[in-house]
């Protein structure tokens, strides 16, 4: 549970604090001095930072050779990165929160007008999902989240992410947008065997 003063002080406006937490659930760290660092998809086993120049010293020694992310917010370090100094401000909770929720947020609305901007609430957990996927990985239907161009806006349908993972699979199938861009393989696949059953059936008569 985050801190509600941190949340009023640090976090970006954008994100209401439920979405803010489920995001910092899902995608950070309770570990404001965190630092995680992949290679090649493989998760590199560090020893733990007691310190923010511990911590430093960690993001310096893999920047470059690896995806290194710090923080509460598990922010990726070097994105707007522009000296060391930068780097290690992300590692303060404050300025972490800053950072990551306000990047969250772009990578929520970038999203968002993928699906076309929707206004129903039911469709927000879909949303929040698939941006918590691109948090992770950095990227969203080819596209570079990080370092891509913030599309602006405003998300009015943010309703809590449901926890049940099929009744965010409905929402999923319920969308206009999926549904005319990926048809049901599985309806595809059934109304085709039907198809070819009774035309064999036929033929063998």
């Amino acid at each position: 549970m985050l801190d509600a003063v941190l949340i009023k002080e640090c976090a970006d406006p954008f994100l209401k604090p439920a979405i803010l937490e489920q995001f910092v659930m899902a995608a950070g760290s309770a570990d404001p001095l965190a630092v995680t660092v992949r290679s090649g998809g493989r998760l590199i086993l560090i020893p733990k930072a007691a310190s923010a120049e511990e911590a430093m010293a960690i993001v310096r020694q893999y920047a470059g050779q690896a995806v290194v992310r710090v923080g509460l917010t598990q922010f990726p370090a070097g994105v707007g990165a522009k000296e060391a100094t930068d780097l290690k401000s992300g590692l303060v909770a404050c300025q972490n929160l800053r950072k990551g929720t306000a990047m969250f947020a772009k990578v929520l609305r970038i999203v968002a007008k993928w699906y076309g901007n929707p206004t129903s609430k039911d469709v927000f957990p879909q949303i929040f999902e698939d941006a918590i996927y691109a948090w992770k990985t950095g990227e969203f239907e080819g596209v570079s989240v990080f370092q891509a161009e913030d599309p602006g806006g405003a998300l009015a349908n943010q309703n809590e992410p449901r926890a049940d993972k099929s009744e965010a699979n409905t929402v999923d199938a319920g969308t206009p947008l999926r549904a005319e861009a990926e048809p049901s393989d599985e309806k595809k696949i059934g109304t085709a065997g039907i198809r070819v059953d009774l035309s064999r059936i036929g033929g063998q008569q």
